[in-house]
């Protein structure tokens, strides 16, 4: 279903409602709907255009789990080839074995660089901090907004139509 389809029948819907509502001005809501319902088919295509949304939403669920299940999964082999390198490691430092040259691959000790350990931050120059812009708080802003606070500068918007879809 096609963004111009359903623009096209929108505006046939609208046209003969105020036809319908021009010829018959006394015409209640209910009859309006059913006789629009019957000579339009806008309500078929929204309800195909909402079916269609419903399948991509359960596809992206499907999808978001499976991507999370992956990520675990990721996490999981990286820690075991980490812990995989880290036995070797150790094992070779305990019996001083520098270089282990395989047919596919060679593996090398050494010793590694020296890292950073903060024993004082208080007294550390501040040249070697980094400063750090201030980020706008919307949530926290939004709610006292919504709690009727005065805030100067922000303010609530006007609300847009929402769509809501209640499957079964």
């Amino acid at each position: 279903m096609s963004n111009h389809q359903i623009s096209l029948e929108t505006t046939k819907y609208c046209q003969l409602k105020d036809r319908l509502l021009n010829d018959y001005p006394s015409l209640d809501d209910d009859t309006l709907a059913d006789t629009l319902e019957g000579i339009t088919d806008l309500n078929e295509m929204i309800a195909a255009v909402i079916r269609s949304a419903l399948v991509d939403e359960a596809l992206q669920s499907g999808l978001r789990q499976r991507l999370d299940e992956m990520k675990e999964r990721l996490s999981r082999l990286k820690e075991r080839s980490q812990k995989k390198r880290q036995l070797c490691l150790e094992a070779m430092t305990e019996v001083g074995l520098n270089k282990l040259e395989q047919p596919d691959f060679t593996v090398s000790s050494r010793a590694g660089l020296p890292g950073l350990v903060v024993v004082d931050e208080a007294v550390i120059p501040e040249t070697y901090w980094v400063p750090q812009d201030p980020k706008l708080d919307r949530q926290s802003l939004l709610a006292d907004l919504k709690r009727s606070t005065d805030v100067p500068g922000a303010q609530l918007g006007n609300p847009r139509p929402v769509l809501s879809v209640r499957t079964r």
